[in-house]
């Protein structure tokens, strides 16, 4: 009885340290958002890009940078009881608090990795549309057909098998880990890996709504964070997320009457 209430009492602590790591890493994610991310100066209370011309090389990593931090901020919440369950079971199944350490540890990192690759396609885009003159100085498109189009396209995305599949197995740790549980810290990289591109394949479309009510508008950003959140914690969240959708539909074509009527 003893022994096994000093094991409960060591996963307890470790699973109190993984929280506590996550909850740094998002908390100073949220902070260098909040200090503007290396942007330079405000408008209208949202912030602006440091030059309106043809990107550095060092603009681009900044920006680069910016959406990683987005997307660690918006989206390690709502991995956390995944992380913390495979906490939990790298440290039963490999005995060393080290080795489950450097475990969950790669398992973020996998995890990450997926969304920094994102980071890198949504830097692009965004080089994309602003040379194309469709991104306003607080960096959100100008173009209303532009953005009834991404609009209307998240909204159908929620109705999709794709995202349901995506969604079930970013909302259920234990069904997940049964599926594709690997030992080591290799393996738990390629978990963080799957899991992250599950988690991608359920928000990508999401994520470019950031598009439509400005990259660096942090209300926008915490707004879209715990509508993720939510699709992933309640029961119902299936449902959360095709009401959402059609909700994103209307406002789409919404949007597509009143430039017609403009």
């Amino acid at each position: 009885m003893a022994e096994s209430s000093l094991v409960e009492l060591v996963l307890r602590r470790e699973r109190l340290l993984v929280a506590a790591g996550l909850a740094l890493v998002v908390a100073g994610s949220w902070g260098y958002l909040l200090a503007g991310a290396g942007m330079q100066h405000e408008m209208g209370g949202m912030l602006m890009p440091m030059s309106s011309g043809p990107w550095t090389a060092g603009q681009a990593l900044v920006v680069g940078v910016m959406w990683v931090a987005m997307m660690a901020a918006m989206m390690l919440p709502s991995a956390t009881p995944m992380v913390l369950f495979h906490a939990a079971i790298a440290r039963q199944r490999g005995g060393e608090s080290a080795r489950a350490g450097a475990a969950s540890g790669a398992f973020v990192l996998g995890y990450l990795a997926v969304w920094s690759l994102f980071s890198i396609g949504a830097t692009a885009l965004q080089y994309a549309l602003e040379r194309l003159a469709l991104l306003s100085p607080i960096m959100e498109t100008t173009s209303i057909v532009l953005a009834g189009a991404i609009l209307v396209t998240a909204g159908v995305y929620q109705w999709t098998p794709l995202k349901n599949a995506c969604l079930q197995h970013c909302q259920s740790p234990l069904a997940f880990a049964m599926a594709h549980w690997r030992d080591g810290t290799a393996g738990s990289f390629a978990m963080g890996v799957r899991h992250g591109s599950f988690c991608l394949g359920c928000c990508w479309l999401l994520m470019l709504l950031l598009f439509i009510g400005g990259v660096m508008n942090v209300a926008w950003i915490a707004g879209i964070a715990v509508f993720v959140a939510v699709e992933k914690f309640v029961p119902a969240g299936h449902w959360v997320s095709r009401t959402a959708g059609a909700l994103l539909i209307v406002w789409g074509i919404a949007t597509w009457l009143s430039a017609a009527r403009g």
